[in-house]
């Protein structure tokens, strides 16, 4: 598939999955609500989870919300196109099933070249949530969505993801602002622009209320095999990843290839997956937040 015919599929309403630099998406007109639907039901997701709105340019965001502050610009600048979710109030166009409801929603600039081709191409910002049926393994490859999805999803394929996991979301909706999900860019780089970030709000975790931003389920980014956070052997058939073998020792290349990894070995048959628990430093706290999600058995 070429981007043309895959932006040619968006105009229509149709969803396709395209690569970013932080997971495949299943992307749509992030305007036409019953576009937005049909992501939701491919993937099996409860209709309390908000989508990530992609964008081509910073203008293309602003006519999105109904406030874009200098704080929302100083961190455009410094990290979009980047693995950066900003969520601000919401212009009463964007559709409510695109921000399960609330009257706030999350922007992102993708730094994927293809992925911006094809928001250039399509004319319109697109609603994309990672490219897998809810709670699963996000793909980082096309292979990863043909997989889950067989052939009902049209891909294109835009290579390996490079920066392996979810983006970092902030609400700037809030005030102070608050760090609603980790990723891969260090807190502390965040608050020398924001200033001290606060933490969400208890209960962001549940399946009652919509969400304040995706990921915030407590179970997620699951293998079908069960997953632990040790290095101990268990009974039965198993795999041990640690970091320095298996998976890098450092934590942008242990992100790169986490997802990729434990698809690989979520495809063996075992009876169980351990993996090394990472170091409890700043730097890894998007991935922690990831395998703590992964190995959640509520």
């Amino acid at each position: 598939m070429t981007v043309g015919e895959a932006a040619a599929l968006i105009r229509s309403g149709d969803v396709v999955a395209f690569a970013t630099e932080t997971v495949y998406g299943l992307g749509a007109n992030a305007l036409d609500a019953g576009a937005v639907r049909r992501i939701y039901a491919i993937k099996g997701r409860p209709a309390s989870s908000p989508l990530i709105v992609h964008v081509g340019t910073i203008d293309m965001a602003r006519a999105l919300v109904t406030e874009w502050p200098q704080t929302a610009q100083r961190l455009a600048s410094r990290y979009w196109p980047g693995p950066l979710t900003l969520v601000l109030p919401k212009q009463p166009h964007v559709p409510d099933v695109v921000t399960a409801g609330l009257p706030t929603v999350g922007i992102r600039m993708p730094a994927h070249p293809q992925a911006l081709e094809l928001i250039r191409a399509s004319g319109c910002p697109i609603a994309a949530p990672s490219a897998n049926r809810f709670t699963q393994l996000s793909p980082t490859t096309a292979q990863h969505v043909r997989d889950a999805f067989g052939g009902s999803v049209p891909v294109l394929d835009g290579g390996p993801c490079s920066v392996g996991i979810e983006s970092t979301v902030l609400s700037l909706a809030t005030t102070p602002a608050t760090l609603l999900r980790p990723g891969m860019i260090p807190r502390d780089e965040i608050e020398a622009i924001t200033g001290p970030l606060a933490e969400p709000a208890a209960g962001q975790s549940g399946h009652g209320e919509p969400h304040a931003s995706p990921g915030l389920h407590e179970r997620h980014y699951q293998p079908r095999t069960p997953l632990l956070l040790d290095t101990t052997p268990h009974p039965g058939r198993g795999i041990v990843l640690r970091l320095g073998h298996e998976l890098p020792a450092g934590a942008r290349e242990f992100a790169a290839r986490l997802y990729e990894v434990l698809h690989s070995a979520d495809a063996q048959g075992y009876d169980w997956i351990a993996i090394e628990p990472p170091p409890r430093t700043p730097e890894w706290d998007g991935i922690r937040d990831r395998l703590r999600r992964a190995a959640s058995k509520s």
